[in-house]
């Protein structure tokens, strides 16, 4: 690191990847029940992009949370493999991070596009609004590996939906984890907050790639 100058960005970005590693041993695997439940209260994972720095400590804990591996009959958080994160962070040139997760959408272009029937008892198709936590979820079992959620996500939305290269099917998206996000609850800078989902605001329903393009443009005069 000698004779190396570091920007103030630089410096937090590294500060932010050591604190992931500290972070395993601070959180336990737990769930809360969803206090909005009876409510129907759409919420969602909200970024700050002023405040994000791509550290991607929001990954490591997602995954680890949503993995666990069992040790002595032990619950205990997962390695925290990114891959299987339900938030993603995407960078882009110059240095803009955008932050990826489910927006919860109320008119759910993935849930219209399922082919699949709907339960006669549950209404539900293969992908669904989860009646407990309000959150987009898909049933494995009843998937057919069609990709129309994925399709239309990514025409309509963020394109947060992402396949599994082995099954087709959808990989799990976001459950805000009982009711306690852990990324929000880990966030080094404070970059996430849970908010009730408001579709006139600027930046919902937008790919990270218009995001980035729009940031860009703003802070350093520049389009991707």
């Amino acid at each position: 690191m000698k004779g190396k100058n570091f920007t103030r960005r630089e410096f937090i970005k590294a500060a932010g990847a050591g604190a992931t590693l500290l972070l395993a041993n601070k959180f336990g695997i737990h769930s809360l029940a969803w206090a909005d439940s009876k409510k129907k209260t759409l919420k969602m994972v909200l970024v700050d992009y002023t405040k994000c720095t791509g550290c991607r400590t929001c990954e490591a804990v997602c995954s680890a949370y949503h993995n666990p591996v069992i040790v002595n009959g032990k619950s205990l958080p997962g390695l925290g493999n990114p891959v299987y994160s339900r938030i993603r962070v995407h960078s882009f040139n110059p240095d803009v991070d955008i932050p990826n997760v489910c927006n919860m959408c109320p008119d759910a272009p993935c849930v219209k596009a399922c082919p699949v029937e709907p339960e006669p008892k549950t209404g539900r198709r293969a992908i669904y609004r989860d009646e407990k936590t309000q959150t987009i979820q898909n049933d494995p079992k009843r998937c057919i590996a069609c990709g129309s959620c994925a399709k239309a996500c990514a025409e309509q939305r963020t394109g947060v939906i992402e396949l599994d290269p082995q099954t087709g099917k959808p990989r799990p998206t976001c459950n805000l984890c009982g009711g306690e996000p852990q990324c929000v609850k880990h966030c080094p800078f404070n970059a996430l907050s849970v908010v009730e989902v408001k579709t006139s605001s600027k930046f919902y329903g937008k790919s990270p790639k218009k995001i980035a393009t729009e940031l860009s443009k703003q802070w350093y005069g520049k389009v991707i």
